[in-house]
């Protein structure tokens, strides 16, 4: 004699769409998306890769625009006096850097523009391969330096020198210049070498960089509490949609 039958009793009625509805993910501009690495299943935000890119490419267009408004202004170097906004410390001169920093390296452009389209290759690959953007600090401070890269990359290229008179051949591959700040009797600041937005922002990333180096921790903690409270306000507006 067969045992009693048991048939399945059916699930309530709509209970597969609460399951779907619990699971599913709410996009949103700061909701996590794939670091592209298929090993890790970390996250970072939807926000880092447009604040990334936001701060490159607009710290480059000012770069680029401001060195052209003041070498149209005036004119290449040596053809104007310096035009001092704080008289003896702080004013505007246009130059031509044909090395790197101090002028080091001079005749190396070719090598320096190789550099710098490694060096931004390398920064994508750390903040979207490796993760590193799910750091708002290391985001913004790699933003700057990327910026900085893309507006000194554009000169040594050359792609601003012409071949007209007044343009010396070994300024194909050398960086514009205007920014002039010195301390009259101060040793290495009687003058600072001139530099410009790109420099500036190089310096500021670094800057950034290096304190993080010093104080990783304050940083961790500060990334890890601001992705705590954005969970916790995707998790409270799901619950309120359900």
């Amino acid at each position: 004699m067969d045992g009693p039958k048991t048939t399945p009793e059916p699930s309530p009625k709509g209970s597969d769409s609460s399951t779907a509805g619990a699971t599913e993910r709410t996009d949103s501009p700061n909701s996590p998306a794939p670091t592209g690495n298929p090993t890790d299943k970390s996250m970072v935000p939807r926000s880092r890769p447009i604040l990334f890119f936001s701060l490159a490419i607009l710290g480059g267009i000012a770069d680029l625009w401001s060195k052209s408004f003041i070498f149209n202004w005036r004119g290449l170097p040596r053809e104007k006096d310096i035009w001092w906004i704080v008289d003896g410390y702080f004013g505007i001169e246009t130059a031509v850097n044909i090395g790197a920093v101090f002028g080091l390296g001079a005749g190396k452009g070719t090598i320096f523009a190789a550099f710098s389209i490694i060096a931004a290759i390398a920064i994508c690959v750390w903040l979207f391969w490796f993760k590193a953007a799910a750091s708002l600090w290391l985001t913004t401070a790699l933003g700057l330096v990327t910026g900085g890269i893309i507006g000194n990359l554009y000169d040594r290229l050359g792609l601003w020198w012409v071949d007209e008179p007044g343009y010396f051949l070994e300024w194909q591959s050398g960086v514009r210049d205007w920014i002039l700040f010195q301390i009259p009797g101060v040793p290495f600041l009687d003058p600072w070498p001139n530099f410009n937005i790109a420099d500036s922002l190089l310096v500021i990333g670094a800057g950034m960089l290096l304190y993080q180096s010093f104080f990783p921790g304050n940083l961790a903690d500060s990334d890890e509490k601001a992705a705590l409270g954005s969970d916790k306000k995707e998790s409270e507006s799901n619950s309120q949609k359900a």
